[in-house]
């Protein structure tokens, strides 16, 4: 890290220009990407070191950005750990041997190295300069358990809440297990040269507080509080959970465009905030991008520690320029808030 590096001087909230990275900006939508992709599996390009480094990078020099996140999936953790998990050319990723009773549980293997993603960092420190961040990540419990109930993706969580309720004994067990991999599988990718993390939690939405705060938050905090790096919480559709995400020890909300950022939640946060430009925005004519990537912008004035994302993963249709464009407008503008500190 430089005093130049402006992802991670927003965790201390001394930047004076809002830093801007993407979720799924290594990803289809870039043409370099696709030309890899034509070559390879998906298998090959997560445990290939050489090809996901170059992947992990390809943002920087394409689009701009003040961080690259690791090329990986939120399913590498639980892969390292026994499951059989098949990455097809349509569709999501199938788990060959899903979770559905506690003895599936016990035949789970736990983490003991990071083997490639390890690899993977280092070459990527050696082509990153010192002013671009390495963010590191992984699924959050709950999403990656949802995952390993259902077999795969879902659209209704069916199998995951039956097994919630229907197996509380496992469902607990489950989670314990993928917590405690989850924070070996970070603090071995701080080993290996991370700067900050995100944690993935894409589908904890679903749930209502009181079985948010039972069964997700305090698996949450035992990551966070054991990690003792810079980091960052995604949630999609979390809206109603704010006020006790507030309580979690995680340095930045990531939230998506369900929320304001003047939602009084928000400002008067206790954490830094990151998001959460909506993106069908993405499709839209240059005027209407530019006003609604200035209204965000806008409304992330009196925030004192903001970092400027979009509401979730970039679709793999989108032209490169919209993105490109976008890196621009944010990096043309002033953190007016700074005179607060």
């Amino acid at each position: 890290m430089t005093d130049e590096n402006l992802f991670l001087k927003a965790f201390a909230g001394n930047n004076e220009q809002v830093p801007v990275w993407f979720m799924r900006q290594a990803g289809r939508f870039l043409p370099d990407y696709q030309i890899i992709r034509e070559k390879y599996s998906l298998q090959e390009m997560f445990q290939t070191p050489e090809l996901a480094a170059k992947i992990t990078c390809l943002p920087i020099d394409k689009l701009g950005v003040d961080a690259a996140i690791l090329f990986a999936d939120i399913l590498t953790l639980p892969s390292l750990m026994g499951f059989d998990i098949q990455f097809q050319k349509a569709g999501g990723p199938t788990i060959m041997n899903p979770v559905r009773k506690f003895s599936d549980v016990e035949r789970i293997k736990n983490l003991e190295d990071i083997g490639s993603v390890a690899e993977t960092i280092h070459l990527v420190h050696h082509q990153l300069s010192n002013t671009k961040a390495l963010i590191g990540f992984a699924g959050g419990p709950f999403t990656v358990l949802s995952y390993l109930v259902e077999g795969g993706g879902s659209a209704d969580f069916q199998k995951t809440l039956h097994f919630l309720h229907k197996e509380p004994a496992a469902f607990h067990r489950l989670m314990k297990v993928l917590s405690e991999n989850t924070i070996v599988y970070l603090k071995q990718q701080a080993k290996a040269g991370i700067d900050a993390f995100q944690l993935f939690d894409t589908w904890a939405g679903i749930l209502p507080q009181d079985i948010y705060r039972q069964s997700v938050f305090p698996y949450l905090q035992q990551i966070f509080e054991q990690v003792k790096i810079p980091s960052i919480y995604y949630i999609k559709n979390g809206g109603h959970l704010l006020g006790m995400l507030d309580q979690l020890a995680v340095d930045f909300l990531s939230i998506c465009s369900t929320v304001s950022l003047n939602d009084p939640q928000v400002q008067t946060s206790k954490k830094g905030i990151q998001g959460n430009l909506w993106n069908g925005f993405l499709y839209s004519d240059r005027d209407t991008l530019k006003q609604a990537t200035e209204n965000v912008l806008k409304q992330s004035e009196g925030l004192p520690r903001y970092i400027f994302n979009l509401s979730h993963g970039i679709y793999p249709d989108v032209d490169p320029e919209q993105v490109k464009f976008i890196v621009e407008i944010v990096h043309a503008h002033q953190k007016s808030c700074l005179e607060v500190f």
